[in-house]
């Protein structure tokens, strides 16, 4: 059974050793080097189908802790018109699955810029063009105490 950080006993409130975790971190960065290297060393095109094949993966189990289940074709198509790959628009298009594939990689390319409260109202618009999320009418009105219970709901 998976276990997600919002199931933890302690959640949201954590603690933690600093000393424990700077060496697995330092590992952890090391391969994340060791891996860009590696896809660097792809080329352009097999960069971005590698790049798509990790983004596919992201919005499927993204998708799956909040209880939703993607077509694999949409996910895959979706991923593909973004980084303009071969194979976009194979499949059907699916609103949702687009939003979600814009939020990740919003937040996985620009992971640098802050966490404003406008980039939250982008991609809550991004997930739920309508404003509503089925019957029940989102808030448009998000203050910086509201972040510790951001949930989505359908």
């Amino acid at each position: 059974m998976n276990h997600y950080i919002w199931q933890h006993k302690e959640w949201p409130i954590f603690t933690w050793q600093n000393d424990q975790l700077l060496s697995p971190l330092n590992h952890c960065n090391f391969m994340r080097g060791q891996l860009l290297g590696r896809i660097a060393s792809l080329g352009m095109e097999q960069g971005r189908e590698a790049q798509a094949e990790v983004l596919i993966a992201e919005v499927m189990q993204t998708s799956a802790i909040e209880g939703h289940s993607l077509d694999p074709d949409s996910v895959r198509s979706s991923v593909s018109r973004r980084l303009v790959l071969p194979d976009a628009g194979l499949s059907r298009q699916d609103r949702y699955t687009d939003g979600l594939v814009e939020v990740l990689l919003d937040a996985t390319i620009k992971y640098d810029q802050s966490l404003t409260c406008e980039r939250l109202h982008g991609w809550q618009a991004a997930l739920f063009p309508t404003g509503y999320s089925g019957i029940r009418r989102l808030s448009n009105q998000l203050s910086w105490s509201d972040l510790s219970e951001i949930i989505i709901v359908e």
